[in-house]
């Protein structure tokens, strides 16, 4: 019989309650270099959820490697994995200590060192050049290892996971992209590794999980790691390691690690496939990349392709996870969106979630249900409002919910099926949940003034999430045939034109999902913005490179550095901003992605989502989630 999701998995004498891993990722929740209570909460929260492994943050093994300003440092984690240990232990969690180096894909900016590196090889993100390391670097960095293994040992974790994946110095040390050196380390470039892995498992001991995170396809193969090579790596490693996670990517293609909806879902697969046959029952595997789904997490563990499953985005979506499908439950889905959960920025945001308003805030107090049972009228069935609905019900509130459409969502369910991530999933399972805890759900109606007058007059609480109200655009439109707004496309309305101009003021993925949308139709599509660059904001999510990829494909034309003059009959007319160059694109109609104005507040109401200002899906549910909390 093939194992189940909620199945226990023995590795090294340890048992993990099931085969479902919490896997390494940047929190930002750090104090200093040091893990905070926020971390402690963050864990504890996927262990009482059922998760079987958590790895914690990669905590780097050298000073000089400080990747980001809150990155965990080994020598200052080892109060903060004894509490995370304590904090897990009592659900059965297993707790492993990610240990890593960024090498050549770090910085120098809080160090003010060099960087270290197999060979002199800028990383072509930042083009800093690093510096080759000299021997006594090398054992710098095999004592580095060591000695966060000790630490984590001392802290009673049940063992550590060593990094060689798409950022780290030890796969710099096997790639042939970046290790060109001419001594031994370069000759046999997995020595490196082989003395890290022999130096951990030595001061670890045989009771304590050694884990290896291996990128087994750098996506690179003129000179970088492919499978036949990395398989060969794999056997090697089996006989000395207990686990061995496949991801892929490296240094031209470290966004495949944790990729967005544009891949599609099991991209991993059959690359962990291939390095579980190679291994051949010698270690347990896991397949990481991209899942977020129940349904083919089971299934790959029933057509072996792995042995365990790595969830990650999909736990902070709902840490619940393997909870709700011990229980036949709908977890709260993950749309893969990557908006608030990758936080590797300049801006140190704390991690979290679109759709769960209490992920990387899991330790703030206040969190329970309500002193006394109150009526609630909630107006609006977006995100913000169906949140709202949702929390105030499980607070134990009395909801009653009204949406004027015939239908929940609001403008997330207009860009259901319009965009590759289906912020609609979110929206049903809100309202399924709603619907579960009892809210009575009014559709097609509208709730007048009156009627919010007088449920205020009688006491009820009443929540405003109405959303926007249609923006005037900020140009001449002489030709009201030839002008339509991202809402008007999103919900099925495209120009009756062959040749659009997609008005992007924000650089956000608005304007990159319709500009996707309209040329998967067939469209000539111009996309014009007052930024250097097409989708500006999208760095933070991994889709900045990607998305101009897409668009070069299709034969997308980019406008950069201009505003909107005017659009007639004639054409759409640019304007460049420095220059003063009108640019018109003949017989073209607009859409524009402006944001939508706030709609009128109710005196007396509490107000989320649009009808504040305009609001992100991950602002709306938040904002809903809030208002309910303070209820």
């Amino acid at each position: 019989m093939s194992p189940a999701l909620t199945d226990p998995i023995t590795l090294a004498g340890r048992t993990a309650p099931a085969r479902v891993i919490f896997g390494p990722h940047v929190t930002n929740l750090g104090e200093g270099r040091a893990f905070s209570d926020g971390h402690v909460a963050y864990y504890e929260r996927r262990a009482r959820g059922g998760a079987g492994i958590v790895v914690t943050e990669t905590a780097s093994i050298h000073p000089l490697d400080h990747p980001y300003e809150r990155a965990p440092l080994a020598a200052c984690s080892g109060a903060g994995y004894t509490r995370i240990v304590e904090a897990c232990r009592p659900y059965g969690t297993l707790v492993l200590a990610g240990l890593g180096h960024r090498g050549l894909q770090g910085t120098s900016a809080w160090t003010r060192s060099p960087l270290w590196a197999p060979s002199r090889i800028p990383d072509p993100v930042t083009r800093e050049l690093p510096a080759e390391m000299t021997r006594d670097d090398i054992d710098d960095i095999v004592d580095g290892f060591a000695r966060g293994a000790g630490i984590a040992a001392a802290a009673d974790l049940d063992g550590v996971e060593l990094d060689v994946g798409p950022t780290s110095l030890l796969r710099q040390f096997l790639s042939g992209l970046t290790n060109h050196r001419d001594d031994e380390y370069g000759i046999d470039r997995a020595l490196l590794l082989r003395e890290v892995v022999g130096a951990v498992r030595e001061r670890l001991g045989a009771n304590r999980i050694l884990a290896v995170r291996l990128t087994c396809d750098e996506n690179a193969p003129w000179a970088g790691l492919t499978p036949d090579v990395t398989g060969s790596h794999a056997r090697e490693l089996a006989p000395v390691i207990d686990l061995l996670t496949v991801v892929r990517g490296g240094l031209f293609s470290p966004e495949t690690y944790r990729p967005d909806a544009h891949t599609p879902r099991g991209f991993n697969d059959d690359l962990c496939r291939s390095i579980r046959v190679a291994v051949d029952g010698a270690v347990p595997v896991v397949l990481q990349g991209g899942v977020v789904d129940a349904g083919h997490a089971r299934r790959v563990l029933e057509e072996g392709v792995c042995d365990l499953v790595e969830m990650t985005r999909a736990q902070i979506a709902d840490p619940d996870l393997v909870a709700s499908v011990g229980r036949g439950a709908q977890p709260r889905p993950c749309v893969r969106c990557n908006q608030a959960c990758l936080v590797e920025d300049f801006r140190n945001p704390v991690v979290g979630c679109i759709g769960n308003a209490e992920a990387g805030r899991e330790n703030r107090n206040g969190r329970n249900p309500a002193g006394r049972s109150r009526e609630v009228l909630v107006v609006g069935g977006g995100p913000a409002g169906l949140e709202a609905a949702r929390v105030a019900a499980e607070r134990g509130h009395r909801v009653v919910l009204v949406e004027r459409e015939p239908s929940t969502g609001g403008a997330a369910r207009a860009a259901a099926g319009r965009r590759c991530v289906d912020f609609g999933a979110l929206t049903r399972w809100l309202e399924g949940r709603c619907r579960e805890l009892g809210v009575d759900i009014r559709l097609g109606r509208a709730a007048t003034p009156a009627e919010i007058a007088a449920a205020l007059a009688s006491g009820t609480e009443v929540i405003q999430a109405s959303g926007g109200v249609p923006r005037p655009p900020g140009f001449p439109v002489t030709a009201p045939s030839r002008y339509a707004t991202a809402a008007d496309v999103l919900s099925g309305t495209c120009p009756d034109s062959p040749r659009v101009v997609v008005w992007d003021p924000l650089g956000g993925p608005v304007a990159v999902a319709v500009t996707d949308h309209l040329a998967s139709r067939g469209a000539e599509v111009h996309y014009a913005t007052g930024d250097a660059l097409a989708g500006s904001r999208l760095a933070p999510t991994g889709d900045l490179v990607p998305a101009n990829v897409r668009m070069h494909r299709a034969g997308v034309r980019r406008h950069l550095g201009v505003s909107v003059a005017a659009v007639d009959a004639g054409a759409v007319r640019l304007v460049q901003r420095v220059s003063g160059e009108v640019v018109a694109v003949v017989d073209a109609a607009l859409v524009d992605c402006s944001p939508r104005l706030p709609g009128r507040e109710v005196p007396g109401a509490r107000t989320a989502g649009d009808c504040v200002a305009p609001r992100s899906v991950r602002e709306a549910i938040r904002e809903g989630n809030e208002v309910a909390h303070a209820l």
